[in-house]
């Protein structure tokens, strides 16, 4: 991620300035909402100020499940969003955030986009959506937590019966593990919580968990799953307008998004270490590794959603045939190659 901050900006040549109007699906505190506007603010940068794109808070135009299709239509000239929330649509959309992508890290996982098939992929299944859209997929991020629960949890026995706030292909794990999902829009999650609507619920990263409030709610924070091991953004833009822009301001979008892969990373670095510790110390937050073995009963619930869902969906199917095949090498490649990190760790600072 590192090499794509130093991209350099096409020229661009356009007569006048376009200004659009996008929607994330998050609400204004967020550091989401932080990533959707940063990414913007560099394709302004990046267009020499010609492509202007102010980008509203979930809510402000359309509900945050609803930012697709109101791109599409042209209600809002784009949007950012999350591909698994497509689920609903296509279960395939579930294979670009959530699942045990089979080791794969974030950053192999936006490898896989750009250079193992992901891209092609996603732009196929969206023309199955029928969903006139151009959408640049970006910014993975670090592992989901499992998410804040109001009892401790020490195997799976624990989640049967747990109502349990996901959404996308998670559901389907869940599901598999005995817990009754619910799926909600995340703005909906903490009251639902709070008033014991559900019993437990994955949010997003301890930053916006901190800002929204769940330390208040909830002190048993669970890190580590594969409900969602990694984390895409996408950035939506009506097909007709963009398509009706110049090249040279198209390549321009298309490297000030490369560029926000690092931009995020290193400032979730930074801002998602810090909450997390500060919530430990200032918050009364106990911060726990899920169990062992729960994550073993997750893979295996993985192993049966996959199974079910390829003999149903042929380009689920094939989107994961993809994904099988970039792991296999990328990994292995990684993991034969790159050094182990936390003995270092451990000795000098643990």
């Amino acid at each position: 991620m590192a090499a794509s901050a130093g991209l350099a900006a096409p020229a661009v040549s356009v007569a006048q300035t376009t200004t659009w109007r996008f929607q994330s699906a998050w609400p204004a505190k967020v550091i989401f909402q932080e990533f959707a506007v940063d990414t913007c603010r560099r394709i302004e940068q990046n267009t020499g100020g010609k492509l202007k794109i102010q980008m509203l808070a979930s809510g402000a135009v359309v509900p945050p499940f609803q930012v697709p299709d109101a791109v599409s239509k042209g209600t809002l000239d784009g949007g950012h969003t999350l591909p698994v929330f497509g689920f609903g649509r296509n279960t395939a959309f579930g294979l670009f955030g959530a699942g045990p992508n089979f080791g794969m890290d974030s950053n192999q996982l936006l490898g896989w986009v750009e250079h193992g098939g992901g891209k092609q992929l996603y732009a196929e299944l969206l023309a199955a959506a029928k969903l006139e859209v151009v959408s640049f997929l970006h910014g993975s991020v670090i592992t989901e937590p499992f998410g804040w629960f109001r009892k401790e949890i020490k195997g799976p026995d624990d989640l049967k019966g747990l109502k349990y706030r996901t959404a996308g292909l998670a559901v389907d794990m869940m599901k598999e593990l005995g817990a009754a999902p619910v799926q909600m829009a995340p703005t909906d999650t903490l009251p639902a919580l709070e008033r014991g609507v559900i019993d437990a619920a994955e949010y997003a990263n301890p930053t916006d968990d901190r800002l929204v409030g769940f330390p208040d709610v909830a002190k048993n924070y669970y890190l580590q799953s594969y409900h969602m091991a990694n984390t895409l953004f996408e950035l939506l833009f009506n097909k007709a307008k963009f398509d009706a822009l110049p090249a040279e301001m198209k390549e321009a979008v298309h490297t000030a998004v490369l560029a926000s892969n690092s931009d995020i990373a290193w400032k979730s670095m930074d801002r998602m270490s810090t909450d997390l510790i500060d919530m430990q110390s200032k918050n009364g937050v106990k911060v726990h590794r899920t169990p062992a073995s729960i994550l073993a009963a997750q893979l295996d619930a993985w192993t049966r959603v996959i199974a079910h869902r390829s003999a149903e969906n042929p380009l689920f199917a094939k989107i994961i045939d993809s994904q099988k095949a970039w792991a296999k090498k990328v990994v292995y490649w990684s993991e034969i190659m790159t050094v182990d990190a936390q003995a270092p760790y451990r000795k000098f600072l643990g």
